[in-house]
C-alpha cells in the first residue's frame, strides 16, 4: 500500500501543502482494528522507543537501587524541553551515580525551549550533554550500567549489554525476532530500531495492557506507563505535546512522539496500541494525525477535545503572530474487515 493524504495545510483558503503517512491500530490481541497507508510499513521508532527502552532500568533492579521516582522513570522516557526541572534531574541522576556530565554520551545541543536556552545565554552556563533532549534516557542508561558493574564508557554501543537488554524487550513486546530488527544510529548515537508500523502499535498495546506477560516484566511495564501519565511534564515540557495530552487524558493514555513523524499510544482502558508515521517525516503533521486517530475511534469525551484543539487544527501564523492558515486532519481510517476485503 501507498501512503494516504493525512493532513493538510491551508493558507488563505487554498490547500498549500499536504502530508502523507500511516497509521496502524491494534487491539490488546494483538489483532490490527484500523489503519491508513501501509500499516506494515518498516519504521524507525525513534523516540517513541523510549518507554520499551526504559523497562530495563526496573527489571534489573537499578531503579530501586538508585531510588528512582516516578519523575525520574518518566524523565528517562523523555524528549525533554532542557528546563530546570528537567537538567535539574537528570544532574541528581548522576550524582547518585556518582558520575558527570561528560559521563552522558548524546552529544550537546541548546535547550529545545526557547526561554531556557535564553536563560543559558543570561546566565552564561555552559551548555552540556545534560541539555540534551536525550539526557535523561541516557542516564537511565547509565543507571543500569552502573548497578550491574557493566563499562559506562561504551553503554551506547550495540553490543553492550545495556542495548542488548533493551534489544530484547522490544523484540518481545513487538513479537518481532531479534535479527529481523533493523538497527539504525539515533540522534543521540544509541542504537534506533526498525520495525512494521503494526507491531510498533503492537508493543504500545502490549505496554498498554502487560496482563499476559511475566510478573516481573508486568510490573515493570506497569511502573513505566504509570509514571509517564503521573509525571508528564518530564516527558516534553512546555508547550509540548506529550505534556498536554497525558495531562487531558488524566492516567488513561500514554504517548511518545519521535522524530521524523511518529506518534506512538497506549489506551489503557481499551488496551488499544496506536502508531503513525508521517512519511514526509514533518513533526507538525503528526500531533494533528494523534488526535483525529482517537476522535475517529471515540476515545475522546467533548471536553478532552477541545481541551486538544491547539494540537487537533492548529493556526499557522506569520511573523506578526497573525492566524494566514491551519493545519487539518483529512483522512478517515479503514477497518480491518474493510483492509482485508
Amino acid at each position: 500500500m501507498i501512503a494516504e493524504r493525512l493532513v493538510e495545510a491551508s493558507r488563505g483558503g487554498y490547500i498549500e501543502s499536504g502530508h502523507t503517512g500511516h497509521i496502524a491500530v491494534v487491539d490488546t490481541n494483538g489483532k490490527l482494528v484500523f489503519s491508513c497507508g501501509d500499516p506494515n510499513r518498516q519504521t524507525f521508532a525513534r523516540s517513541s522507543m523510549k518507554p520499551l527502552q526504559a523497562i530495563p532500568i526496573i527489571e534489573t533492579g537499578a531503579a530501586d537501587h538508585y531510588d528512582l521516582q516516578a519523575a525520574d522513570i518518566s524523565l528517562a522516557c523523555a524528549s525533554h524541553n532542557g528546563e530546570e526541572q528537567h537538567t535539574f534531574r537528570v544532574k541528581d541522576i548522576l550524582n547518585r551515580l556518582e558520575l558527570e556530565d561528560s559521563d552522558l554520551k548524546c552529544g550537546t545541543h541548546p535547550p529545545r525551549w526557547a526561554k531556557a536556552y535564553e536563560n543559558v545565554i543570561k546566565t552564561n552556563t555552559p551548555i552540556t550533554p545534560v541539555y540534551n533532549n536525550c539526557s535523561g534516557k541516557h542516564s537511565g542508561m547509565l543507571t543500569t550500567a552502573k548497578y550491574m558493574n557493566e563499562s559506562t564508557e561504551d553503554y551506547y554501543q550495540l553490543e553492550h549489554p545495556v542495548q542488548q537488554r533493551i534489544l530484547e524487550v522490544i523484540s518481545d513486546l513487538s513479537e518481532v525476532p531479534v535479527e529481523e530488527i533493523e538497527i539504525g544510529i539515533d540522534g543521540c548515537g544509541v542504537p534506533v530500531h526498525g520495525i512494521p508500523l503494526v507491531r510498533l502499535a503492537l508493543s504500545f498495546a502490549k505496554m498498554a495492557n502487560p496482563e499476559n506477560f511475566p510478573e516481573k516484566r508486568k510490573q515493570a511495564i506497569e511502573r513505566v506507563t504509570s509514571s509517564m501519565m503521573a509525571e508528564p511534564e518530564m516527558v516534553g515540557g512546555t508547550d509540548r505535546f506529550c505534556t498536554d495530552f497525558m495531562k487531558v487524558m488524566d492516567g488513561r493514555m500514554f504517548g511518545k512522539a519521535g522524530a521524523e513523524g511518529v506518534y506512538c499510544i497506549g489506551d489503557i482502558e481499551t488496551g488499544l496500541g496506536i502508531a503513525i508515521k508521517i512519511e514526509d517525516g514533518n513533526g507538525r503533521a503528526v500531533y494533528p494525525a494523534a488526535v483525529e486517530v482517537l476522535k475517529q475511534l471515540e476515545l475522546l469525551t467533548d471536553e478532552q477535545l477541545k481541551q486538544l484543539a491547539s494540537y487537533h487544527e492548529p493556526a499557522l501564523k506569520n511573523a506578526r503572530d497573525e492566524i494566514i492558515g491551519h493545519l487539518k486532519p483529512v483522512f478517515t481510517m479503514k477497518s480491518a474487515s474493510c483492509i482485508l476485503s
